[in-house]
């Protein structure tokens, strides 16, 4: 059974971000937990010190993982700065030997590629196995969940749960 750790990486309280991972959840099989970056302490995450017990607690759980689905709101044609923070505290190879799904969300087809160009170079630079082709949703698709985004959901969904444990200890 793969271990499933499910990142959001919105900063809003109340986020579509957030209620996309929420179907995602409900489709993944096996262990699934769910690490919100809104939660992390703000300052020790900004000034990059990964051994607050926070940050190293959120680290092992990246570590502990076999699959990472980290989604994103898509701000100014990139990833939310809580994303990117959280990336440069983790450790040179923390996705090594995992699956990594890209997710991102936004108000218009303008940042369709931003999952492309601006995310996935960085997933591939920590050493992630596998980086899937992802997914793209409108803010619109998600509350509430639009018939059509379904299929693409358990298609996503189907790829999370095919992907292979870690063979590393």
């Amino acid at each position: 059974m793969s271990r499933v750790l499910l990142v959001s990486g919105s900063p809003s309280e109340h986020s579509r971000t957030a209620q996309l991972l929420d179907h995602v959840a409900e489709l993944v099989t096996g262990g699934v937990s769910l690490l919100r970056l809104r939660d992390l302490p703000a300052e020790p995450l900004l000034l990059g010190h990964s051994h607050h017990p926070d940050l190293a607690a959120a680290a092992e759980s990246v570590a502990a993982a076999d699959v990472i689905v980290l989604a994103t709101p898509i701000y100014k044609a990139a990833y939310t700065g809580l994303v990117k923070a959280f990336l440069d505290g983790l450790p040179q190879k923390a996705f090594e030997d995992k699956t990594v799904v890209p997710i991102a969300t936004g108000g218009t087809r303008a940042h369709l590629l931003a999952v492309d160009y601006a995310l996935r170079p960085v997933l591939s630079v920590l050493g992630a196995r596998h980086v899937t082709r992802g997914l793209f949703v409108l803010d619109t698709e998600i509350a509430p969940l639009a018939e059509e985004l379904r299929p693409r959901l358990r298609a996503l969904a189907d790829e999370v749960n095919a992907a292979p444990l870690r063979t590393a200890a």
